[in-house]
């Protein structure tokens, strides 16, 4: 007679490999359903947001959109707030999370990530008619508009700028423009899409931070199907090789986002 021991084991065993074989058939599942399940905030612009009219948009979204179309399916896109967007691909409430996920080693323990398909730098931005400020190193002396806690505020601080706090980029512009600051350190994309609705806006980017270590954001996906993390890959490459990554990028930012 089994021991209730052997009997646990085994169930978990059987447990395990159910989960397994869930996790290495997810692609075929997708397939089969017609549906590429993505989870997105729709409220962070340019990224995943909804339009003047309510339909839900941006780079991310016609990223996600076209990702489905070449695994030939339908996306569908499940909203949620940050604080549990990645908690809902545990609990299968979609097939991936295509949300500005950025790719750290933390994150790379539990989940599977795509190749990259946008990288953001950390860029030194200056008035228009600024000449005396072109690299970080001038910014010492110099007060430079940052979130206190952020790691664009650090690299301020650590080319001796003197950090003057605030709650957020366009907060920085606002005092860039108006002279109260000499300069913000801050996030390329935010830059990019900033000057994208305002072409006119008298700011510059005097330098790109070369030493610090870019952002890249992948596709987040469930660990075990290596079917589906390949095929992701395939689509975002088909993509860039045919010319839509670059319409998509030129739209929201006016240039190549994916490097």
């Amino acid at each position: 007679m089994k021991s209730i021991r052997s009997i646990l084991l085994i169930a978990l065993l059987q447990a395990a490999a159910a989960t397994s074989a869930f996790a290495a058939d997810e692609l075929a599942q997708i397939k089969a359903a017609g549906v590429f399940k993505v989870g997105t905030e729709g409220t962070y612009a340019p990224f995943t947001y909804h339009d003047e009219s309510g339909k839900l948009t941006g780079f991310d979204v016609e990223i996600a959109t076209e990702i489905a179309k070449r695994l030939g399916v339908k996306p569908e896109f499940v909203e949620g707030k940050w604080d549990g967007l990645i908690a809902g691909l545990d609990v299968n409430r979609y097939d991936a999370v295509i949300n500005e996920v950025a790719v750290t080693d933390a994150r790379k323990v539990k989940y599977d990530f795509s190749t990259p398909y946008i990288t953001s730098h950390a860029v030194l931005i200056v008035r228009s008619d600024n000449t005396t400020i072109k690299t970080f190193d001038d910014l010492k002396g110099k007060k430079s508009a940052n979130t206190l806690t952020s790691n664009f505020g650090r690299i301020a601080k650590d080319h001796g700028a003197d950090v003057v706090g605030v709650q957020g980029f366009n907060e920085s512009i606002d005092l860039l423009t108006s002279g109260r600051v000499d300069a913000t350190v801050n996030d390329s994309l935010s830059f990019l899409d900033f000057k994208k609705h305002k072409p006119d806006a008298q700011v510059k980017i005097a330098a790109v931070d070369a030493s610090s270590d870019s952002d890249h954001s992948a596709v987040l996906l469930r660990k075990g199907d290596p079917a589906l993390v390949e095929a992701v890959d395939k689509a975002l490459a088909d993509i860039k090789a045919d010319g839509t990554y670059e319409k998509i990028s030129q739209k929201y930012f006016g240039k190549d986002v994916s490097q």
